[in-house]
């Protein structure tokens, strides 16, 4: 922590961190494989990487130039793990939560940290067992760094909605399109943080946390985006687990041009308030597209709006910045995702069809790599 410095990277470059559950191929429930598979993959894969409970397996990317880089790099690593799976009974299942798994069921994965945060979690940390979608965007120092930090706040909500796919939790609908968002704001230190200012003003705050003995290192800060001096990005971390591979890269071109496009304009004033935050957040986790939008900072036209419409509205708004990274494909398949519903409108469409949890989870399961 001493001598905290952000180290330099080249712009708007990308880095995706992808959370599996790992599910028995006959039960459909979730199952601790992940050291097992782990064990078993080739020695290059040192991007493959456990996570806070062994049923849970993080597929990370290298640096990339590219959200087509990201994409190679991503389909090669999962596949790869999907193989080793099969050979272990085992299948990938993208969603945030699990539709009726038993949080205490559930095994911790071995190390000093985890085992720390269990100790200080409790039951809370029991029924953590959501996964999401962590995207880095490199940006070339601290100031800007948290400037986007401090700004990309009031549009996270658009982010959430369109990636929300955790509507049940332990065999009940819980009423929310994230109910993963309710779970990790359980978490001390998780969700929103308010407004930092510059550089000074995050060192300022990570050495009075460190010496109040609050946090030990700077990833014991839970925040929904933050800076990542180590790597020299700005670490968008809201995101729902997405239902399909496609909407991955959509919602990584998303913030790879909303990075750019916050690190680029200049604004009059970079704080919102509070409530207004917290209200928007709670309307994507709470209603998904349907939910309503406040926009703080004036960017859309509407000050009020649906998620749904406002995600529209930033498609157009941030096309010139797609165009200028070749993004505009990628965006396609979140256009169809307004009309034919996220991952947590998909699971409730199929259960009102009749189908139990475990034929929801073979339906999505087989979906996933779909254009």
């Amino acid at each position: 922590m001493e001598g905290l410095v952000f180290s330099r990277s080249k712009n708007y470059t990308l880095g995706v961190e992808l959370e599996f559950q790992i599910v028995d191929r006959k039960t459909l429930n979730l199952v601790p494989r992940a050291q097992s598979i782990l064990a078993t993959m080739p020695a290059d894969s040192s991007r493959i990487a456990l996570e806070f409970l062994q049923s849970i397996i993080e597929i990370q990317t290298g640096i990339c130039g590219s959200v087509t880089d990201v994409a190679h790099d991503l389909s090669r690593s999962i596949h790869l793990v999907e193989d080793v799976a099969y050979d272990q009974k085992s299948i990938l299942y993208a969603a945030s939560l699990h539709p009726f798994a038993e949080p205490f069921e559930q095994r911790l994965s071995p190390g000093d940290r985890y085992e720390r945060i269990m100790r200080e979690l409790q039951y809370v940390g029991r029924q953590f067992i959501s996964q999401g979608l962590h995207v880095h965007v490199g940006i070339g120092d601290g100031d800007r760094a948290v400037k986007v930090c401090d700004i990309i706040q009031a549009y996270l909500p658009i982010l959430l909605a369109l990636s929300s796919s955790s509507p049940y939790f332990r065999g009940v609908d819980t009423g929310f399109s994230s109910y993963r968002t309710k779970l990790f704001e359980a978490l001390p230190l998780a969700g929103i943080f308010g407004h930092i200012g510059d550089w000074k003003g995050y060192r300022k705050e990570v050495f009075f946390l460190r010496k109040r003995k609050i946090i030990q290192q700077v990833k014991d800060l839970w925040w929904d985006v933050r800076p990542s001096p180590g790597y020299g990005t700005v670490e968008i971390r809201i995101c729902d687990m997405p239902a399909r591979f496609s909407e991955t890269l959509g919602i990584t071109a998303v913030i790879q041009a909303l990075v750019a496009y916050i690190a680029e304009k200049k604004f009059s004033s970079s704080r919102v308030s509070l409530q207004l935050l917290r209200s928007n957040k709670w309307q994507a986790a709470r209603h998904g597209l349907d939910g309503r939008f406040n926009d703080g900072l004036g960017i859309l036209s509407k000050q009020t709006q649906t998620l749904r419409n406002a995600a529209a509205e930033l498609f157009l708004i941030l096309e010139p910045l797609t165009k200028r990274f070749q993004t505009q494909k990628y965006i396609d398949p979140l256009r169809n995702l307004l009309d034919r519903g996220t991952g947590a409108e998909f699971q409730r469409l199929l259960v009102s069809q009749g189908k139990s949890h475990q034929e929801m989870i073979h339906c999505l399961r087989n979906d996933y790599w779909l254009w």
